[in-house]
């Protein structure tokens, strides 16, 4: 749940395909060079369809991304869309895809299972573009007039997080507010018809939401003080095998992302400004906003462990996971990737 963050990414959500294997193998397949004869085996990394939006979206239509992995004997199969962290996770414990992206809070309620996958990259936490939305007209005008009131939240993930942080910093039990469990991609119907009294959740929905619904945050991830870092996870077998890919494609996430970051509106609506992926005009001003003021993907720091380790405290501490999570053992250093982890 950012990158830059690529805002919209996940607007075509998590569709099943995701779940199935890619035609060709993760880890070789002869590439062809001069008269048919193999040069060296060709490393494919399958990463999830970005979409409409976002450099990655630019990279996959002009085929930079590509050229970038060509260095490294790669390229990417592009497998399913981007979505939600869940079930990305399982696909890389499954051997089913090699890198995804999602949210650190997302991330520990995974590495609680048995994860098949390390973290290698981060992206500062969304001040601006995740937090909990309330109606334009709403009585609840504070975190406090939450009490006794419905709020929509994913399980165990960004939204969930948003909330609890936002009840704890206000010094409001968890139980006085109904959390109310929904799929991201179903909850603006719900959140729009009433039925729900707020929604916490992040810039893909939030975005639509503040341009179309006449909706606001009541408080954003910055006012309830989130660490709710954006993380690049790699398949743990693929890491392993391809060290030199990862850092290619770690390469590719830092340069892209400053230039994203630098000039937003060039990387929306990348391969169409029509239909259902299509970022509206009033979105792109919201949009532009949110991609200005986040971050690009970095290394993962020793200031970033310690707030992960914030994340995975409160959340056991918050009943979301059994027991704490210690995030250091899935976590990938860079700078000696194919020699040693942290």
């Amino acid at each position: 749940m950012n990158q830059s963050r690529p805002v919209l990414a996940a607007t075509a959500l998590l569709a099943t395909t995701l779940l199935a294997a890619c035609g060709s193998s993760a880890d070789g397949g002869a590439s062809a060079a001069g008269g048919g004869k193999a040069d060296k085996a060709e490393v494919v990394l399958r990463l999830p369809d970005p979409g409409n939006n976002g450099f990655l979206a630019l990279g996959k239509k002009d085929g930079s991304l590509d050229r970038a992995l060509a260095a490294v004997h790669a390229r990417i199969a592009w497998t399913g869309s981007a979505g939600p962290f869940a079930p990305a996770a399982q696909a890389l414990s499954a051997d089913q895809l090699d890198v995804a992206q999602g949210s650190i809070t997302s991330a520990v309620a995974a590495l609680a299972q048995k994860p098949g996958f390390k973290l290698f990259a981060q992206t500062a936490p969304d001040g601006v573009g995740e937090g909990i939305l309330v109606k334009n007209g709403s009585p609840i005008k504070s975190v406090q007039d939450l009490a006794g009131h419905k709020v929509a939240v994913s399980q165990g993930g960004t939204s969930e997080y948003l909330l609890l942080k936002a009840l704890e910093k206000n010094g409001i039990l968890a139980d006085k507010v109904e959390r109310v469990y929904l799929r991201a991609d179903q909850t603006a119907g719900v959140f729009n018809s009433g039925q729900v009294d707020a929604w916490a959740t992040w810039n893909t929905f939030s975005t639509p939401s503040i341009a179309n619904s006449g909706a606001h945050f009541l408080v954003n991830g910055k006012e309830v003080g989130s660490d709710n870092y954006a993380v690049w996870a790699v398949r743990n077998g693929f890491a392993d095998k391809h060290p030199e890919v990862v850092k290619a494609f770690y390469a590719y996430l830092r340069e892209n992302g400053l230039k994203e970051k630098a000039d937003p509106a060039a990387y929306l609506n990348v391969f169409t400004d029509s239909g259902p992926t299509a970022v509206t005009a009033a979105e792109k001003d919201v949009a532009v906003e949110v991609t200005r003021q986040g971050a690009a993907a970095d290394a993962i720091g020793e200031a970033d462990i310690a707030r992960f380790g914030t994340v995975a405290a409160f959340f056991a501490e918050q009943k979301v996971t059994k027991q704490p999570v210690d995030v250091k053992p899935y976590l990938i250093d860079l700078g000696t990737l194919g020699g040693g982890t942290k």
